[in-house]
């Protein structure tokens, strides 16, 4: 089973997935980490403040990662801000029978009232640089989101004042919603598919 965790910035999708390990010993990979690779490689110009761009340079990628992970019957959590809204364009069938994706936002509401605790928050798992947080661009950046899971049919969980964070429960709702998505798909060794360039070569 392949689990995407996207959505805004500042969210606690990175402590979501260290929870969803401790759960299930799924390994999960930050697309902040493969970003800072490529960057730091000078393999593109683009820097971290090219959010939107750097989703697009990123994406295709992150989906040959996740095919080669079911093609080896393993599982996979990835989680970041650069999964797209049309992820699902990537993959064939096979391969989506095996893939549940979340985002995760909050509400305007949540932010305002919330903010200095969303900034406080910031590196629960991983050390950020030292940055000014924007609460207005954090506004921004969930209702893109929270557009793209109406748009794409992607299923949202809105941190609010009626669903506070919890990275428990968070962790323990997406694997709930993930082996209803996928009941065949709890264990990998359940979710073999035919690489594509098999299935194109006619090799079965």
């Amino acid at each position: 089973m392949i689990i995407l965790i996207g959505g805004s910035s500042h969210v606690g999708k990175t402590l979501v997935s260290q929870k969803l390990l401790e759960r299930t010993g799924f390994p999960y990979m930050s697309l902040d980490h493969l970003k800072m690779g490529f960057i730091r490689t000078k393999r593109t110009e683009l820097t971290v403040e090219d959010d939107y761009e750097m989703r697009y340079f990123l994406w295709p990628f992150a989906a040959e990662i996740i095919k080669t992970a079911i093609e080896n019957n393993q599982n996979l959590i990835i989680e970041g801000c650069y999964i797209p809204g049309e992820w699902k364009e990537s993959f064939t069938q096979d391969y989506l029978s095996k893939i549940y994706c979340t985002f995760i936002t909050m509400s305007e509401e949540y932010l305002r009232e919330h903010f200095d605790l969303v900034a406080d928050k910031a590196s629960a798992i991983e050390k950020r640089m030292p940055e000014e947080l924007d609460l207005e661009r954090l506004i921004l950046c969930s209702k893109e989101f929270k557009d793209d899971c109406k748009k794409f049919d992607i299923p949202n969980l809105e941190i609010s004042n009626t669903f506070m964070f919890d990275a428990d429960k968070m962790a323990d709702r997406i694997l709930q919603q993930a082996r209803a998505c996928a009941p065949a798909c709890h264990y990998a060794r359940d979710c073999r598919v035919t690489p594509d360039n098999d299935k194109a070569s006619g090799k079965t």
